[in-house]
């Protein structure tokens, strides 16, 4: 049976009258019509009557009893509304695309910010507090909802309410994990907010719940002396009245307060007294229109009976970390008898109770809307205040707090979404959180207002607009690492992946004609690149091509490729391969005989990387030949029988002899500034001839050298085209 406050009205089952309730809520005048929330109620009846939550009551009654929590602290038709059908959605069949349909899509946005609050039951004390990040993002997720709408941690606390309300018939594990939740998570949560009417009976609940024998106890003493009790504050309250009116005020309010068991035993522990001796075990409370009236009756109550210094807290001067704001005295009265007195304002006693409720009443008006943004910077404070709190109180290390906390930002869009990034994060940073295209057309910042740099480093709390040009148009100092435009590595994906869809047919071409222009340096085929293309794990040639372009890979790295470490995949169909032995020479296999005596061929000079192939020659063991040699292309059906397979091995020579061909415009001392490069570069010339054309006015030098490989003949290449007047320098075939 659901519970619920003293006045809710009731059908004979106990289950809450929905018609009477209706017309009980819109008595207060608080709203001017219900539809909203009788639509709830309806659709609420219709999705769950036949579900019930984990208490056994139906989604409906326990949705109504939250509301009916709710509705004392004045909040809007929509958070009624998303508190009755919150639990025809968590345990019915009720979809949040049908409750979005049928009530709207604030509501919606309501119900899966408390689905999100779910995180907090993983809120643990130490020997279960989450450490893995797994968990901490979830509870990252649940600190957003909660921030991004306060109404979402109001109806959270009331639901924990009525469930403690309601445990008593739940088996005991159950029972003892709902109040654990409560006093460890969920009463704080509302202490941190001053929402005093849902903490002073939520930790009385949970005590009752967890320590039986103790909460017995201490009912027990106070029923005891009850009607005692009762004379003596109705005797302190009518001297009280008495007296206040001589003050001359006309508004004002004397009664006595009630007592919360869990803080008399918490104050009985702390002070190691008996209950006798706790003096707010009897108090009144005294409610007045402003702070100067609460310091003049301050000092009539002085002047009435005795202080009990000791007993003093002036939190109005100096108010709680929850907004918390009272007077807080204690006096030896009539009797000789202590009592507690507190004196505070009526709108401080609002707030006491109704915390943050009280501060932000969600109505429509541009005013609101203008406030909406410092309402929620001082919310997330409260609630990052709060987690602090729980970290400390739960003992957990400072590394774990530090991990959940210190290392993140939280900041607020111009809509008033807020958005977890890491810390450190630019505004640039942001607008590519946002979306890719606002980074990309960002031209500046506003941060609270104000314009700041792209590289400004956001703070938790900050308002950030971004200002946004017409096209797309990143910088490249954006990318570069000094500049401290990007933080995370997101961003910076994002901008390095636009200037390379932009640059992508310029870079595919320079990168085409770059690779065109060393390999007919080196007199080597393109038809070689395919191999290289899936070893630098390309898919297709023009996307290699392009990061050759834009210098994401160098040529070298390309050369180093046609090394000996990468073999020939297929066999020419037309290689002799008459055995299965291998011969091996100091660089080279050879297939399909033994040990023979190789050499490179005169007419093409082979060096590793060329497609070679083997020709047994009569009496000088195997010639190696480039396979593109004119010899070889132009043999004939005889001499192919005589064809051998040749592939590269693992071991290479030092050194390889290459014929060079040098064209360049006649001048004086070009021959000696090519020798003198020559022999800055160790390069072993072995034969040097010079030829002019006087009528074109054309020199060509033709070069035998020894080289290393291909790494290395690209590099005396490149440097032999730097020369002054020189056209060409190329392997010649």
């Amino acid at each position: 049976m659901v519970k619920v406050k003293e006045g809710t009205p009731l059908l004979p089952d106990g289950s809450i009258d929905v018609e009477q309730w209706l017309h009980q809520l819109g008595s207060k005048g608080y709203f001017q019509d219900l539809e909203l929330i009788r639509n709830a109620c309806t659709l609420g009846q219709l999705a769950g009557q036949d579900h019930a939550t984990e208490t056994g009551e139906s989604c409906l009654q326990h949705g109504l009893a939250m509301a009916d929590v709710l509705a004392d602290l004045e909040v809007d038709q929509e958070t009624l509304a998303a508190a009755i059908i919150f639990e025809s959605v968590h345990f019915a069949e009720l979809s949040i695309d049908d409750l979005e349909e049928q009530l709207g899509g604030n509501i919606a946005r309501l119900v899966k910010g408390i689905e999100k609050m779910s995180a907090m039951s993983n809120l643990q004390p130490v020997e279960k507090y989450p450490q893995n990040k797994h968990q901490l993002d979830n509870i990252r997720k649940m600190l957003l909802a909660m921030v991004d709408d306060v109404r979402v941690v109001l109806i959270k606390l009331a639901d924990r309410l009525c469930m403690l309300r309601s445990a008593a018939p739940m088996p005991s594990e159950m029972r003892h994990q709902i109040a654990t939740e409560a006093m460890e998570i969920y009463a704080p949560l509302a202490n941190r907010l001053g929402i005093g009417a849902i903490k002073w009976e939520m930790e009385d609940l949970a005590f009752r719940h967890l320590h039986p024998e103790e909460y017995k106890a201490i009912a027990k003493g106070l029923k005891a002396k009850r009607l005692d009790r009762d004379r003596y504050v109705n005797l302190i309250v009518d001297e009280l009245n008495k007296d206040t009116k001589t003050l001359g005020l006309e508004h004002f309010a004397v009664y006595g307060r009630s007592k919360h068991i869990h803080s008399i035993h918490r104050k009985m522990k702390r002070k190691n007294v008996s209950l006798e001796e706790i003096y707010d075990a009897t108090a009144v409370r005294i409610l007045v229109d402003t702070k100067e009236q609460c310091y003049e009756l301050l000092g009539l109550v002085h002047s009435l009976w005795k202080q009990v210094p000791a007993e003093f807290d002036d939190y109005i001067a100096n108010p709680k970390t929850n907004g918390y704001q009272s007077l807080h005295t204690a006096v030896i009265g009539p009797e000789d008898r202590a009592f507690e007195v507190q004196i505070r304002t009526f709108k401080m006693h609002e707030q006491a109770e109704m915390g943050v409720a009280a501060h932000w009443k969600y109505k429509e008006g541009a005013a609101q809307h203008k406030a909406s943004h410092e309402r929620k910077i001082e919310w997330l404070r409260e609630v990052l205040a709060w987690h602090r709190d729980m970290a400390t109180n739960s003992g957990v290390s400072a590394s774990i707090e530090t991990e959940f906390l210190e290392d993140r930002v939280y900041v607020f869009t111009p809509d008033g979404d807020v958005l977890d990034l890491p810390q450190g994060v630019t505004t640039l940073d942001f607008a590519y959180h946002v979306h890719s295209e606002v980074g990309h057309r960002c031209r500046g910042a506003k941060v609270n207002g104000r314009i700041v740099p792209l590289t400004y480093a956001l703070k938790t709390g900050d308002k950030i607009e971004i200002l946004t040009g017409k096209v797309a148009k990143p910088s490249r100092d954006w990318i570069n690492p000094h500049l401290n435009y990007l933080k995370t590595p997101r961003a910076k994906a994002k901008v390095l992946h636009w200037f390379k869809m932009q640059d992508y047919d310029k870079n595919k071409e320079e990168g085409r004609e770059l690779l065109d222009k060393e390999l007919k340096s080196l007199g080597i085929k393109m038809e070689l690149l395919n191999d290289v293309v899936t070893a630098f794990n390309f898919k297709r040639t023009d996307d290699f091509l392009a990061a050759l372009g834009r210098g994401d890979i160098k040529i070298g790295h390309v050369l180093s490729r046609l090394t000996p470490t990468t073999p020939l995949e297929e066999p020419l169909p037309h290689l002799k391969t008459p055995g299965k032995t291998e011969g091996f020479g100091s660089d080279l296999h050879i297939e399909g005989v033994g040990n023979l005596l190789t050499h490179m061929a005169r007419c093409c000079q082979p060096v590793p990387g060329d497609q070679v192939i083997g020709y047994i020659t009569l009496g000088r063991g195997v010639s190696v030949h480039r396979q593109d040699c004119p010899n070889i292309i132009h043999a004939g059906d005889k001499q192919r029988q005589r064809f051998l397979q040749v592939s590269w091995g693992e071991a290479t020579r030092d050194r390889y002899m290459v014929d060079l061909l040098i064209k360049a415009f006649d001048r004086s001392g070009l021959l000696r500034d090519v020798t003198s490069l020559l022999s800055i570069e160790k390069a072993h010339v072995f034969a040097l001839h010079t030829q002019t054309n006087k009528h074109e006015n054309i020199t060509y030098i033709t070069l035998t050298v020894e080289i290393d490989g291909l790494n290395g003949l690209s590099k005396l290449i490149s440097k032999l085209v730097q020369i002054p007047n020189v056209l060409e320098a190329r392997r010649q075939v």
